[in-house]
């Protein structure tokens, strides 16, 4: 089974994988789609749609999991982030993929055992669990396997197939 683990973000946007065999993880990768901060919203989207495409092409997922919009205090964020996420929520359903949303604090929860967890602690317990020799790259990588971790405890927990 495929974890493909998503944090969303208009200008990074983090996706993380976990290959999963009976129970174990046995693999784990981890990158940035970056998209530069000066594109018009229009054009960051149709990019982040087509990058997402590529890496469900060629990954093919099993499942997905993707991190639900953090309501802070601009209003205009949120809208951008909604678009996102709606985005790519698009290209797993073209694909096919089954999708589950977690909130931020059940992701740093199931990762740090504290929902209120700093992104230094995710990024340092994902290495730790994955047994990683280096820290994901950038903390959007981080956020995406945290994700994938938590869908995995999830799905382990409940007895979900996906």
């Amino acid at each position: 089974m495929i974890i493909l683990g998503i944090d969303p973000g208009s200008r990074f946007c983090g996706y993380g994988l976990l290959q999963v065999e009976n129970r174990r993880i046995v693999a784990a990768g981890s990158d940035t789609i970056r998209i530069p901060a000066r594109w018009p919203l229009e054009r960051k989207l149709v990019r982040l749609r087509e990058e997402i495409a590529k890496v469900i092409a060629e990954h093919k997922p099993d499942a997905a999991a993707v991190e639900t919009i953090y309501f802070g205090k601009n209003v205009r964020t949120a809208f951008t982030q909604g678009h996102v996420r709606g985005v790519i929520l698009l290209a797993l359903a073209e694909a096919g993929v089954t999708v589950y949303d977690y909130t931020p604090s059940e992701i740093k929860k199931a990762v740090v055992g504290n929902g209120r967890a700093s992104k230094q602690q995710v990024r340092y317990m994902v290495q730790q669990i994955l047994g990683l020799s280096t820290p994901p790259e950038t903390e959007d990588a981080a956020d995406a396997l945290a994700i994938a971790l938590c869908h995995n405890n999830h799905r382990q927990a409940t007895g979900l197939f996906k």
